[in-house]
């Protein structure tokens, strides 16, 4: 793995120079490739939503958390996704394979509220075990989530809120699984989504496995 960072000429950006959008686009090529986080949610009318996050992380694992971060949108108001987890604290994540990148994007729309994303992308839902809202049946994983805590930073269009959840159940389709009960990650064809409209998709021979060096 060649180094060259040491004869590249730098151009330095402050963030405060530049709009929300413009920080925005920025930001996203720097924290690259990101999971997508494909999450299902109730409205407290019963209304479901489906919608891809790609400010996604896993947090810890005693007990298993992960955090997305629903923006703002650009009227500086709280998206569906957000409203539905403060008023029902579940919902669910599925796992984006490569096959479902079309329909996941199509359910990425700006739909007006009753519109479902679950119609509109073809994507049937699938029982959750211990929560109400669905995961979604094509995803080779899920996560069922129960909200731990909102964490809002800054305010108006393109604000941060991080929504930390406790993962109460995981599903895991059979066929990722190795004889000894471990998940083969070459075999999810998991997407990851970049800067502007680019993805990159984790193929077995794009894939390299690098252990933790023992001291």
């Amino acid at each position: 793995m060649e180094n060259t960072s040491n004869t590249q000429e730098f151009v330095g950006i402050d963030p405060s120079d530049l709009t929300p959008p413009e920080v925005y686009r920025l930001l996203l090529h720097h924290v690259a490739p990101r999971p997508i986080a494909f999450v299902s949610t109730l409205s407290k009318e019963g209304v479901p939503n489906l919608a891809p996050f790609s400010f996604f992380m896993a947090g810890g694992s005693n007990p298993p958390s992960v955090v997305i971060s629903p923006t703002n949108n650009r009227y500086g108001q709280p998206k569906d996704t957000l409203v539905n987890i403060r008023d029902t604290r579940e919902y669910t994540i599925s796992v984006v394979s490569y096959f479902m990148a079309e329909r996941m994007n199509q359910a990425s729309a700006d739909y007006p509220y009753g519109v479902s994303e679950w119609e509109k992308s073809g994507f049937m839902p699938a029982p959750s075990v211990k929560v109400k809202p669905a995961r979604v049946s094509e995803s080779l994983m899920a996560m069922e989530c129960r909200l731990f805590q909102i964490v809002e930073h800054g305010g108006g269009p393109i604000s941060a809120n991080y929504i930390i959840g406790e993962v109460l159940y995981f599903h895991v389709a059979r066929s990722l699984l190795l004889p000894d009960g471990r998940i083969d990650a070459t075999r999810v064809d998991y997407i990851g989504r970049m800067g502007g409209d680019w993805y990159v998709r984790a193929r077995p021979d794009a894939m390299f496995e690098m252990p933790r060096p023992q001291l």
